[in-house]
């Protein structure tokens, strides 16, 4: 029976780090790249989702979004599901909200954290397949979300 030196052990524990982190990090996708992941083959179109953001943030580590999209709710014409995306935070998958003709409006609220100014993309899933779109540029004073 073999035995592994320390020099090999701690060899391969490095390089098994570098394998799994590394990878990760270098993979991040575009912020158009994301959207694409999420609208699958739907073809998003601006309209029918409103971000509502200040244009100007003094500080990004609790920002207030509400995004609300014109949709009757009812079984036949409702919005199944909300997805916001970031350009420059360290994940470009902010948010995600599920809803049902049950939510009654199409309107969700949250806090976020932005890493620096960028650009926000809002998307939403209609029942029809279709997907509505809306972008939005945000000036960020205090950023947050910075990694070191």
């Amino acid at each position: 029976m073999s035995t592994l030196s320390r020099r090999t052990v701690l060899q391969s524990t490095g390089a098994l780090w570098a394998f799994t982190l590394l990878p990760a990090h270098a993979q991040v996708p575009t912020l158009d790249a994301a959207i694409r992941a999420w609208a699958g083959a739907a073809q998003p179109r601006e309209g029918r989702v409103v971000l509502e953001i200040a244009p100007l943030v003094e500080n990004g580590n609790a920002v207030p979004i509400t995004v609300r999209v014109d949709s009757p709710m009812t079984a036949a014409d409702h919005v199944q599901e909300i997805a916001v995306f970031n350009e420059h935070n360290p994940q470009r998958d902010v948010a995600r909200f599920r809803l049902s003709p049950a939510s009654g409006r199409a309107v969700v609220s949250t806090r976020i954290r932005l890493a620096t100014s960028q650009q926000l993309a809002t998307l939403a899933r209609f029942s029809d397949g279709s997907i509505g779109l809306q972008r939005v540029d945000v000036l960020v004073t205090l950023a947050a979300c910075i990694e070191g």
